[in-house]
């Protein structure tokens, strides 16, 4: 069928999943960084709002100067201009989903965009 897209992720540190899905509404990465490991870039983004959700381990996001503390389980929403970097802890691999979407652009939810 041509209206949905499966593929099987390898174990790289980073997969974006845009081209391998051909998403048209969304930017979503799989990522894993070692133990004392970080993003290797301090960034903000112009419209899109960035969801983390963490899959295992530990670490620490800095937000405008701010740490902010995760573990397995949490989940982060990041407004568009804040700047924003990510470790893992010193002693635990963190792995993750980003999900990077344009602010405000969610015109309906689940049950209010459903056909039934």
């Amino acid at each position: 069928m041509s209206n949905y897209s499966k593929i099987n992720l390898p174990s790289d540190a980073r997969v974006e999943l845009h081209d391998a899905l051909g998403l048209t509404g969304a930017e979503v990465s799989v990522n894993s960084l070692p133990a004392g490991a970080q993003v290797p870039f301090v960034h903000s983004h112009k419209q899109n709002e960035e969801i983390y959700a963490i899959l295992s381990g530990s670490g620490v996001m800095t937000l405008d100067g701010e740490n902010v503390q995760l573990k397995a389980g949490d989940w982060l929403r990041v407004a568009p201009e804040v700047k924003r970097q990510l470790a893992a802890s010193d002693n635990e691999d963190i792995s993750y989903i980003c999900i990077q979407v344009k602010e405000g652009s969610l015109e309906g939810f689940t049950m209010t965009d459903a056909v039934i």
